[in-house]
């Protein structure tokens, strides 16, 4: 038999990112378990938490169980810490923290995975919870009392999933330890579908609460949109009447007071809403995925979601689209005004260039008539210069007559002292055009 040759190094001048992102789809695998499974998983808000913090504090416990700690930039690790195992990921605005022991039991819920974590350890833990979780995963059957008395007697949503190689049963509430249940009959899973279903099911819950996280933001920004929508359809309405005085700078003042102030809620819960839908979507995905069906008289946890979780996101959906139709119509009540405000403008401008027009036809005329009266003045006073002038010519013994002479004089006088009135106002106008 021929000796396997290793495979040729290609010299490829790869992208920088090609071999994280090819690594990506394989980044946060499932864990191969089998029942019986005892899991206690906490999902936590970051709260200004920094990846190095959040590093430092899980290497404590790593340390405590002699378990190596993972590279700074890690954002996913599974580690076996004796009869715990710990699995960790860290995501956009939160981490989870997933804790798996093994061994057997007679009441799932009793002595839960977290019992075997440091309690020292867990009060530091940083950054706020928003999930806490118990799961159980067994093999053995449980009567629909002694499954009812897991639950505390709760109304019970259950569903056969996975093509009925498994069963799932909670009842979505928080119990006196401030953790919700969740229990799970394998009746024929694979070890890789023992950790499908569990991480499915933890990640169900994990985006529920983080999707809800917008209702509350979702139902303070409607209430302030009905009071802006109110303000808006005033000012349309005043915009529209023609019987109502109007003020377009104060209309102005309040329409961009208005628009303010809804792009400063846009700004403070668009990012919010944004994440409700992705986080909706997740879980529905994740629900798709177990393949639920019905177990006679319950709720699949599907037909749960779409009663309880819907409407919330509903109301999401609701006030991201009303935030954005109050910003459109925002914006068309801005352009209207603005119209408005040009019309009046450039009739302004027209009334006031008619007005220019009128006092230049004016002013015109009076510097024709101002020409007029210099040129008779000027003419005035030449003829009499010319009529001392005959005078004196007659009196040093000339044959002079005054009376011809300035007669003569006369029309040449005129002629000339127009010619330079009007050369003077050309030399006046051409050297303003200049400067």
């Amino acid at each position: 038999m021929a000796e396997m040759m290793p495979g040729r190094t290609w010299a490829l001048n790869e992208h920088s990112m090609r071999r994280a992102l090819a690594g990506e789809v394989h980044a946060r695998p499932y864990e191969q378990i089998a029942a019986p499974i005892r899991a206690s998983h906490l999902a936590v808000l970051h709260d200004g938490l920094s990846a190095g913090e959040e590093h430092a504090y899980l290497t404590e416990l790593l340390s405590i169980h002699g378990a190596e700690a993972p590279a700074e930039t890690t954002t996913y690790f599974s580690r076996d810490l004796g009869a715990l195992r710990l699995r960790w990921e860290r995501h956009a605005e939160f981490s989870t923290y997933t804790f798996l022991r093994f061994d057997g039991y007679d009441h799932p819920f009793n002595d839960p995975a977290l019992a075997l974590v440091p309690a020292e350890w867990l009060e530091r833990l940083p950054g706020k919870v928003l999930t806490a979780t118990h799961l159980a995963m067994e093999k053995t059957p449980r009567s629909a009392d002694d499954i009812s008395t897991l639950f505390d007697g709760n109304p019970l949503i259950a569903a056969k999933i996975i093509g009925s190689a498994a069963e799932c049963w909670t009842d979505f509430r928080l119990h006196a330890d401030g953790f919700g249940r969740i229990w799970v009959r394998d009746k024929d899973l694979t070890k890789g579908q023992s950790g499908r279903v569990m991480q499915r099911l933890l990640e169900i819950e994990t985006y529920r609460m983080m999707a809800l996280l917008a209702f509350p933001p979702a139902r303070q920004a409607n209430a302030e949109m009905f009071r802006m929508d109110s303000g808006l359809a005033a000012i349309v309405t005043e915009l529209a009447d023609p019987a109502i005085a109007q003020n377009d700078r104060e209309l102005l003042e309040r329409l961009t007071a208005l628009a303010a102030e809804a792009e400063r809620l846009d700004a403070a819960t668009s990012f919010r809403l944004g994440a409700a839908r992705a986080y909706y979507a997740i879980v529905n995905q994740r629900i798709a995925e177990l393949r639920e069906d019905r177990i006679p008289g319950l709720q699949t946890i599907g037909e749960f979601m779409d009663r309880r979780l819907a409407p919330a996101m509903k109301t999401c959906e609701s006030a991201a689209e009303r935030q954005q139709l109050l910003a459109r119509r925002a914006a068309r009540a801005g352009d209207l005004l603005r119209t408005r405000v040009d019309i009046a403008l450039e009739e302004k401008n027209r009334d006031l260039l008619r007005s220019m027009n009128r006092r230049a036809q004016l002013q015109l005329r009076l510097q024709e008539t101002v020409e007029g009266l210099s040129v008779v003045a000027i003419s005035y006073y030449l003829l009499g210069l010319v009529l001392y002038a005959a005078k004196g010519l007659k009196g040093a013994g000339l044959p002079v007559d005054a009376d011809i002479a300035a007669l003569v004089a006369l029309p040449v006088i005129i002629g000339a002292v127009i010619l330079g009135v009007r050369r003077l106002r050309r030399a006046l106008v051409n050297g303003h055009g200049e400067d």
